[in-house]
C-alpha cells in the first residue's frame, strides 16, 4: 500500500510538472524567466505536497541518484520511474489536447528540449550540457535531503530554486530537460497532436544524458561525503 501511494504521488507530481511548467513554456514561447520560474515553482509546490509521501522525485534521474546512493530499492526505482513516465504522458496529452480543443497549436520547440544546430557538434554539446546540469541538480538534491543535512523544511525551496537556476542556464542551449520523463512526454505530445516527429527522434539525448548526469552526481556525493573511518 505504501509503494502504491508513492507511485500515485509520483504520477501526480510529474503530471503537474508537464502540464503546468511545460504549458507555461509553450504559451510564452519559451520565455526564459517565465519558463524557468514555472519549473522551479512546480517543484516547490509538489515538494511541500506529495513530497511527504514519495519524496517528490518526479524525475527518473533523481530516482536513479537515490537508487545509487542506496536510498531506495531496485523495485521502488522501477515503480517510481513507471509512475513518472505515465504521469508525464498523461500531463502532455492533457496539455496538448486542451490546447487543440481551444484552437491553439503548441509550439514543439517551446515545450520540448531540442538539439541545437551544428551536426555532431550540436549533439555532443547538448549531451554535455544535459549531463552537467543534471549532475548539478541531482547533487544538490542528494545533499539537502541527506540525513545529516540541516536544510530541513527548506529543502523543497532550495531544490526548486536550483531547478530554476538550471533552466536559466540551459534553456538557451537545449531548452533544458534534465528529466527523461518530461522530455519523453512532450515528444509524444508533439507527435500525436502536431504530427511533429522531430522531438521524438531526438529524445534519446534527453533520456541518456540526464541519467549519466545523475550517475555522476551520485558518484560525487558518495566520494565527497564518505566518512573516514
Amino acid at each position: 500500500m505504501k509503494l502504491l501511494k508513492q507511485a500515485i504521488a509520483e504520477f501526480i507530481g510529474t503530471f503537474v510538472l508537464v502540464f503546468a511548467a511545460c504549458g507555461v513554456a509553450a504559451f510564452t514561447k519559451g520565455d526564459l524567466v517565465a519558463t524557468s520560474l514555472a519549473f522551479g515553482l512546480v517543484i516547490v509546490a509538489m515538494a511541500y505536497s506529495v513530497g511527504r509521501i514519495s519524496g517528490c522525485h518526479i524525475n527518473p534521474a533523481v530516482s536513479l541518484g537515490c537508487l545509487l546512493t542506496k536510498r531506495m530499492t531496485l523495485k521502488e526505482f522501477g515503480v517510481y520511474v513507471a509512475a513518472q513516465v505515465v504521469g508525464g504522458f498523461v500531463g502532455a496529452v492533457a496539455l496538448f489536447g486542451l490546447a487543440k480543443m481551444g484552437g491553439s497549436t503548441l509550439l514543439g520547440d517551446a515545450c520540448n528540449a531540442v538539439l541545437p544546430a551544428g551536426g555532431v557538434g550540436g549533439y555532443i554539446g547538448a549531451i554535455l550540457v544535459e549531463v552537467i546540469l543534471t549532475c548539478i541538480f541531482v547533487y544538490v538534491i542528494l545533499n539537502v535531503t541527506a540525513e545529516k543535512n540541516t536544510a530541513g523544511k527548506k529543502a523543497g525551496l532550495i531544490i526548486g530554486l536550483t531547478l530554476t537556476l538550471v533552466h536559466l542556464i540551459g534553456i538557451c542551449f537545449t531548452g533544458t530537460s534534465v528529466n527523461p520523463a518530461r522530455s519523453l512526454a512532450t515528444a509524444f505530445g508533439a507527435l500525436i497532436f502536431n504530427g511533429n516527429a522531430t522531438p521524438l527522434a531526438q529524445v534519446w539525448v534527453f533520456l541518456v544524458a540526464p541519467m549519466v548526469g545523475a550517475l555522476c552526481a551520485a558518484f560525487l556525493f558518495k566520494f565527497l561525503h564518505k566518512e573516514e573511518k
